[in-house]
């Protein structure tokens, strides 16, 4: 069974596995006694992995929305287990085999200059400036600035809009598991 290694990891498992069980999280919310690392302002992304390495779920803010991470985990926690469009809701028998992990963002800034992208290192925001479409960084097969564009551009369904017609944000994201 997965024991996750940071206080941000075993938060999200908390929340996604209280929510998957009772369809509850109201305890979590009203706790007084939150850690010092989770009571900053900051946007995440929450992402849950199958046992076997494939994708179950990843929901996240490019801004915080909430008063502080600890909330901020909540929310994305409870979306990636049951509101990911991609999949259905986990189910309580799936809780043994998923692992879950948290991006912590950094606040991202406008880029002129997409030669400075790094898909291993930064994090892309593609917008036209009604849709947007997001990418973490460091992301397995992603190994190309070409390829980091081409899908972020895809989830915002901008595919077919030429780069000079976009804005493009980057950003770093800390990976907690």
């Amino acid at each position: 069974m997965y024991e996750p290694k940071t206080i941000y990891a075993q938060h999200a498992l908390n929340v996604v596995t209280s929510y998957v069980k009772t369809g509850d999280v109201s305890a979590l919310k009203k706790k007084k006694n939150i850690p010092e690392e989770l009571q900053i302002r900051r946007a995440c992304f929450v992402t849950l992995h199958n046992l076997d390495g494939s994708l179950r779920g990843c929901i996240g803010t490019l801004e915080p929305q909430y008063e502080n991470l600890w909330l901020e985990i909540i929310s994305n926690g409870v979306a990636a287990c049951s509101r990911d469009s991609r999949f259905p809701p986990v189910a309580p028998e799936e809780l043994d085999n998923i692992e879950v992990s948290v991006d912590v963002l950094s606040i991202p800034e406008k880029l002129e200059d997409l030669s400075i992208l790094d898909p291993k290192k930064y994090g892309v925001i593609v917008t036209d400036g009604f849709r947007r479409g997001v990418l973490l960084p460091d992301i397995d097969g992603i190994d190309t600035v070409e390829q980091q564009i081409n899908i972020a551009k895809r989830k915002a369904g901008l595919g077919n809009k030429l780069n000079d017609d976009l804005q493009f944000y980057l950003f770093t994201a800390t990976r907690y598991h």
